[in-house]
């Protein structure tokens, strides 16, 4: 008797074209768009994973991720090592941590697709896409979450935009692992030039990408017809001086020069903690933007906030922006981003190093159900840096709202892609949401994007300038904002309950 074929195990060429086909990933965000590498990097994935033995899956993945994350996010290196004070060799090891430990996320999905699908072929190209979004969904909450480079986010400019205010980032997402798994399905069928079935998955996994742009004239929701004036203060304030007591006082001067000729615009921001000050002590420089601001204008700024908490039932920080003027309302950050605003393991870790101790790192999280804004009559929900990353978070707090906010101090990145790919996110949002969004930023990219995730008008980034155009109100909420990302991941669930592999126990 013969034995079976074994499959084969990690050569250097697999590990090689993993790693690569992750780094493939970050193609598809901006600044490069090339949206059409993700399912090539998907079929790539596949058609190296589908022979491999089970217990090999776990370091596919993660070399997958390592791929991903070490092109994709390994810009945290900026913030380490230029403004955490922090050593290169030190600044390296930790980014490496931080890029190998994300990339965890992808092998323990490519584990669990191991262990459900087994050896069989045919059950890992129907479970991938339900797995891979699953992982995505995980880490995107697991230890405070990170949904960053969700691989829906590239096609705000690709053919299934359309489809965004549908089913969300996780929804195209899921159809862009598909198309990967049904190009991965035909190669084997081309060897045996079984030409039918190709050109039967083909058309099958074509036609979202076809239908896709006619959805680009859907109006989900209803735009208003009188659009507000809006101007937005980009600072470029250097991070090197952001907390300096020193300086404190000229960045505050800074935005009051820039908003010189705007006080009476409907809406005027100003970009994460533009005032560096809590409030509690920027009484009289409130006081004065109140003088200065006309009978129908607000004035939203970020500005720290210090006070009692009664959910920690203590004084505390919290990272914040506020509505002054012809406006009201406080927003406090929920999703505080680790290490920049707070530290995790605070007790062993603050004082190591300097990255483990930068200015305003001891924020704690605002509460949450927090009301919108008002802009006089408008509701407005304002979102603070890294929390647009999150497309649940801002499509259910958006609901109900006209308006979308978004403000940020990115200069931690500096010339990296870190800054690029916040603002691709943002657009996601406001496609997903049907809503305008105004975004303001410190050193850019400031901009008004509208309601169909388009750049209207943009500072470029590096500069001290102030944007100026108009948004339009929005009522109504699209389809995603009622659902969330639920519809795909019960999709998934119900793959995988019905596609895994069960092992029926004998009758006794």
């Amino acid at each position: 008797m013969t034995d079976s074929p074994q499959p084969p195990g990690l050569s250097w060429l697999h590990i090689t074209a993993l790693v690569l086909a992750g780094g493939l990933q970050t193609l598809t965000f901006s600044p490069f768009n090339w949206w059409w590498l993700g399912p090539v990097s998907i079929a790539v994935i596949a058609l190296i994973c589908l022979p491999l033995a089970p217990r090999l899956l776990f370091r596919a993945g993660w070399l997958v991720g390592v791929g991903l994350f070490g092109s994709g996010v390994s810009w945290v290196y900026v913030s380490i090592s230029e403004y955490g004070n922090t050593s290169i060799p030190v600044s390296i090891i930790l980014t490496t941590i931080f890029v190998t430990g994300l990339a965890l996320f992808h092998g323990l999905a490519f584990w669990a697709w191991g262990k459900l699908a087994s050896d069989s072929k045919a059950r890992r190209l129907l479970l991938l896409p339900a797995i891979w979004v699953l992982g995505d969904w995980v880490r995107s909450w697991l230890l405070t979450g990170f949904p960053w480079l969700y691989l829906g986010t590239g096609q705000v400019d690709g053919p299934l935009a359309g489809y965004a205010p549908v089913v969300g980032v996780q929804g195209l997402t899921f159809w862009i692992v598909i198309s990967g798994a049904v190009i991965a399905a035909c190669y084997p069928l081309l060897q045996s030039k079984r030409y039918k079935p190709v050109a039967a998955l083909l058309l099958a996994g074509l036609i979202p990408w076809i239908t896709g742009p006619s959805l680009n004239n859907t109006q989900w929701t209803t735009l208003g017809e009188t659009p507000l004036t809006i101007s937005a203060m980009q600072g470029n304030v250097p991070q090197q001086i952001k907390w300096d007591p020193d300086f404190l006082k000229d960045q505050i001067v800074t935005y009051l020069g820039l908003t010189e000729d705007d006080w009476n615009r409907d809406l005027i921001l100003w970009p994460e903690t533009a005032i560096p000050i809590p409030q509690d002590q920027a009484g009289k420089v409130i006081d004065y933007i109140r003088t200065e601001l006309g009978s129908g204008s607000t004035l939203i700024t970020g500005i720290p906030w210090y006070g009692f908490s009664d959910e920690l039932e203590d004084f505390t920080y919290r990272n914040s922006i506020m509505a002054i003027g012809n406006g009201s309302g406080l927003y406090q950050k929920q999703k505080l981003v680790p290490f920049g605003e707070y530290v995790p393991l605070e007790q062993w870790l603050r004082g190591l190093i300097g990255f483990f101790n930068l200015p305003m790192s001891s924020f704690s999280r605002g509460p949450g159900n927090q009301p919108p804004l008002s802009v006089g009559d408008h509701r407005v929900m304002p979102f603070i840096c890294y929390e647009v990353a999150y497309p649940d978070f801002v499509a259910f707090s958006a609901r109900n709202t006209n308006l979308l906010i978004t403000i940020s101090n990115d200069g931690w990145f500096g010339h990296s892609l870190g800054p690029l790919q916040h603002l691709q996110i943002a657009r996601m949002r406001a496609l997903e949401t049907g809503r305008f969004m105004l975004r303001g930023t410190n050193n850019g990219i400031t901009a008004i994007i509208d309601h169909k995730g388009q750049i209207t008008e943009t500072i470029p980034q590096f500069t001290r300038d102030t944007l100026r155009g108009e948004v339009y109100p929005v009522s109504g909420n699209t389809p995603f904002m009622e659902s969330g990302s639920w519809p795909a991941l019960t999709l998934a669930a119900i793959l995988i309950v019905f596609v895994r592999k069960r092992t029926i126990p004998p009758i006794a």
